[in-house]
């Protein structure tokens, strides 16, 4: 047991190994895979075959540089995505108390007090200011 570690280890030595985005690759091709088995589709068992043969190719792959800097781009962009899905989220939440309106001179929302009848709204941006019911 203990030389099957060490063989791996030493292959290993020098490659990329598992990532984020290898582990979705990988996750998304068992997905597609599990898919061909009920609907017996040639588009699932293709896309599920080339998912896992390129996850693998990320985690042997010697050019280290290239590999994390894909990986770093889909962190950023799983990043982005959460962040506008949180900010929806609370957004949503928000809105059985608050009204949200968008400044007519710079497009900023800016988010007032539901029932208080006509107000006037100063934008914290620009300092426009217009009147809107609430």
């Amino acid at each position: 047991m203990n030389g099957i570690r060490e063989k791996m280890t030493r292959f290993m030595y020098g490659r990329y190994g598992a990532d984020q985005l290898s582990r979705l690759y990988l996750g998304l091709a068992v997905v597609c895979l599990v898919l061909d088995l009920f609907v017996r589709h040639r588009f699932f068992y293709l896309a599920g075959f080339l998912l896992l043969v390129y996850g693998l190719y990320r985690s042997f792959s010697k050019n280290v540089s290239k590999m994390a800097a894909q990986n770093q781009k889909f962190l950023n962009w799983r990043y982005r995505s959460l962040a506008k899905w949180n900010h929806k989220k609370e957004h949503l939440a928000q809105r059985k108390v608050y009204c949200f309106y968008k400044c007519p001179g710079c497009g900023q929302k800016v988010r007032v007090p539901k029932g208080r009848g006509k107000i006037a709204i100063t934008c914290p941006k620009c300092s426009t200011e217009f009147i809107k019911k609430s």
